[in-house]
Parts: C-alpha cells; sequence; structure tokens
C-alpha cells in the first residue's frame, strides 16, 4: 500500500486524474505518459539554411509579403475597373450634337411619321435653320446595284422653275461653235485655250458642253473633270453639236440626277425662297424622271427610303410609296 500511496503522490504532481480506485498498474502508466509528454524534445533543426528557424521563419514572412502584394494587385484593379465604368459616358444623339436652331428646328418634326411630299416641302421651308438662301434636296435611296450596267440610273431634266442658281456654262468647241455659244449665254467659250486652264485645274464653271468631235482632246482631263462631276456626256446632254440649245437648256434649269455608289440619287429641287408650288412643280418632274428610270431587270423593290431636307435643317422622311 505504501507503494500505491507514493505513486498517488506523484500522480498528482503532475495533475493526473487518478484515483485509489486505480490498480498500481495503471497509476504508473499514466504517470509513464504524462513523464514521457513533458520531456518530449522540439524537432531538430539545421543551424543554418532555408531548414533552420531564421530561415523558416523567413520564408513565412516571404510568403506573407507575396500575399499582401496580390490582395493589393486585386484591390488595385477593382478600383481601377470601377474608375472606368464611372467614367465612360453615353454618346449624345446626333441631334444633341447639332446646334441650338438645328436643335429647336427638329422639334417641328416628328420622326416616327412618314410624311407626304406636299407635308415634306412645306416643312423643309418652315424648319430651314440658315440664314442664307439654302437648297432644298431630295435624297431617294434606290435597290439598285450601280455596279450594274443597266441599273446605273441616270438621266437628266429641265426643272420648270429653274434652279435658283446662276449656272456658269462653259463650251469647248471650234471658232464657229464658240461664237454661237457666247451668243446663247456662255460665260466661257473657248478652243484649245480651256484646255490650258483645264492644264492648271483653272474650274471657275458648273457646266462644260462639248462637240463630239473636240470631246478626244478632253480625255486627257478626265481626271479633273470626273471627280467634280464635270466632264461632258452625251447621256446628261452636254457632248452635242447644237451647243446654243445646249447652254440655254443649262441655264434655264437643266440638270443631271444619277445614282451614287450607295445607289442614292441626290438632287436639289430648288431653294429656299421659292414658293411651295415651283418646289412641287420641280418635284413632280424629278419623280417622273425616276419613275421612268426603273431598270426593266431589277427584281426587288425600287424606292427604299425617301429623305427631304435643306442644306443645313434637319431630315424629313417621306413614304416611299409617293414614288
Amino acid at each position: 500500500m505504501a507503494k500505491k500511496a507514493e505513486l498517488l503522490k506523484q500522480a498528482q504532481e503532475f495533475n493526473l486524474e487518478v484515483t485509489e480506485k486505480n490498480t498500481i498498474v495503471e497509476i504508473e502508466a499514466a504517470i509513464k505518459q504524462a513523464d514521457s509528454s513533458d520531456n518530449k524534445e522540439e524537432p531538430k533543426r539545421a543551424k543554418a539554411g532555408k531548414h533552420s528557424a531564421k530561415g523558416a521563419q523567413e520564408e513565412e514572412e516571404k510568403q506573407a509579403k507575396i500575399e499582401r502584394q496580390k490582395n493589393k494587385e486585386e484591390s488595385d484593379s477593382e478600383i481601377e475597373q470601377e474608375k472606368v465604368t464611372t467614367s465612360v459616358k453615353q454618346p449624345r444623339s446626333l441631334v444633341e450634337r447639332r446646334g441650338k436652331k438645328y436643335r429647336k428646328s427638329s422639334e417641328h418634326i416628328d420622326k416616327s411619321k412618314l410624311y407626304t411630299f406636299a407635308e415634306a416641302i412645306e416643312l423643309a421651308l418652315k424648319t430651314n435653320p440658315s440664314s442664307f438662301n439654302a437648297s432644298v434636296e431630295l435624297h431617294v435611296r434606290l435597290g439598285v446595284d450601280p455596279r450594274q450596267a443597266d441599273q446605273n440610273v441616270r438621266g437628266t431634266v429641265s426643272l420648270p422653275a429653274g434652279t435658283g442658281k446662276d449656272v456658269r456654262v462653259a463650251v469647248f468647241g471650234d471658232a464657229d461653235d464658240v461664237k454661237k455659244a457666247k451668243t446663247a449665254g456662255a460665260e466661257i467659250a473657248e478652243g484649245d485655250e480651256l484646255l490650258q486652264k483645264l492644264e492648271k485645274e483653272d474650274i471657275n464653271f458648273d457646266v462644260l458642253i462639248s462637240t463630239p468631235q473636240m470631246m478626244a482632246k478632253l480625255g486627257k482631263y478626265a481626271r479633273v473633270l470626273g471627280p467634280k462631276g464635270l466632264m461632258p456626256n452625251p447621256k446628261s446632254g452636254t457632248v452635242t453639236k447644237d451647243v446654243a440649245n445646249a447652254v440655254k437648256e443649262a441655264k434655264a434649269g437643266k440638270i443631271e440626277y444619277r445614282v451614287d455608289s450607295y445607289g442614292i440619287v441626290n438632287v436639289n429641287i430648288g431653294k429656299t425662297n421659292f414658293s411651295v408650288d415651283d418646289l412641287q412643280k420641280n418635284l413632280d418632274v424629278i419623280i417622273g424622271a425616276i419613275k421612268t428610270a426603273k431598270p426593266a431587270s431589277l427584281k426587288s423593290s425600287y424606292v427604299q427610303t425617301i429623305y427631304m431636307t435643306t442644306t443645313m435643317g434637319p431630315s424629313i422622311k417621306v413614304a416611299p410609296n409617293q414614288i
């Protein structure tokens, strides 16, 4: 019993939960286990290098630094993305980017409505924001392919009320034709002297008329005249033997219409100082010519969209069934 009492006293020193009810073997096992736990040594580390205590501490600090840097980069990226998102503004509409007069004029136009030609003419005159005598323009998108020769819609018309513009006419011909052209009212009527002006790209005329026999000499200047729409052409009536009549027609209001590379006919029907009746007369002639010029080979819809406007005014959408 003395041995058991001694073992119990030793167990108390280790704060073991044993009593007299436990056997001597159990008490000895508990004491042995407690003693081995207290005497357990820390794992041995190297004196230097990454496996040493200092190396392990440095590695922990390095990993912590990498983690902090990563968190900072993610935070900066989120802040930058938020700045970009908040700084991007929605683009203003086309009307909002225009001047005050244009915006005020556009308030009279219902963009959801398709107007008749009569309504469009009156509205175009009403919404003209220009202080000068502007042109009244008609823009008709056709369902044609201008690359196809038989669908390249073009022609000439004489406007009953004229164009409202002083047309400067030049005539290239021989001595007799030059004399006739001057009598008919041409501003410029010359022979080889005109070629010298074209050589210098000195162009101060709106229409150029030539006789057929002189056209060979003009071929050299196609690169100068072509882009400006001034190259004489039999279809437009500017290549003719009767230069006097051609000058009178050009002065009276004869114009050429043709589709551009997008299939759109852009033509002026007069000026804002014209009366509504005069604009309507000119419009009727142009619309009639466009109808007549419809290609026989066209299978799709001929007229796609129609718009009317003044030089600097808002556009007015016209119902396509007007043509």
